[in-house]
């Protein structure tokens, strides 16, 4: 895998957090494949998903948008692949999820990405996403 190819799997991951704090949905919707899956593990058990299909995956995220009342920042970071090919890769990140509210800024939780990244018609997407969460959000 070239450089270039790994720069735009990160630029990938910082988008898709970005549009979630700006509350852009298309941003979002932009950075997954038609059929992407997304499955969420939350310590302790509970489960969400899997969400099969970019539809899918975005009415969770619109839900989930629609019910915060607080600014949020998603830094992604510690991000390595654990495969790389031409055209399918393995990436592992760190999520950490901070919130703004009442002029008081703490973290939410912490968790990390394991995300199956695939180019379609020479861009990056996510094909399939997983997500561990230390703690609910």
């Amino acid at each position: 895998m070239k450089t270039k190819q790994k720069l735009a799997i990160h630029e990938l991951l910082s988008r898709v957090a970005y549009c979630f704090d700006a509350r852009d949905l298309e941003g979002i919707k932009s950075c997954f494949a038609p059929d992407a899956n997304m499955l969420v593990n939350i310590a302790g058990g509970q489960t969400f998903g899997p969400f099969e299909g970019r539809d899918a995956i975005m009415d969770l995220m619109s839900g989930t948008l629609a019910a915060q009342t607080d600014t949020r920042r998603h830094i992604i970071c510690d991000i390595f692949f654990e495969s790389e090919g031409e055209r399918e890769a393995v990436v592992v990140s760190t999520l950490l999820l901070s919130s703004v509210a009442d002029g008081e800024i703490s973290l939410v939780t912490s968790g990390v990405y394991r995300d199956v990244v695939k180019s379609v018609d020479g861009a990056w997407l996510f094909a399939n996403r997983n997500l561990d969460l230390d703690m609910p959000f």
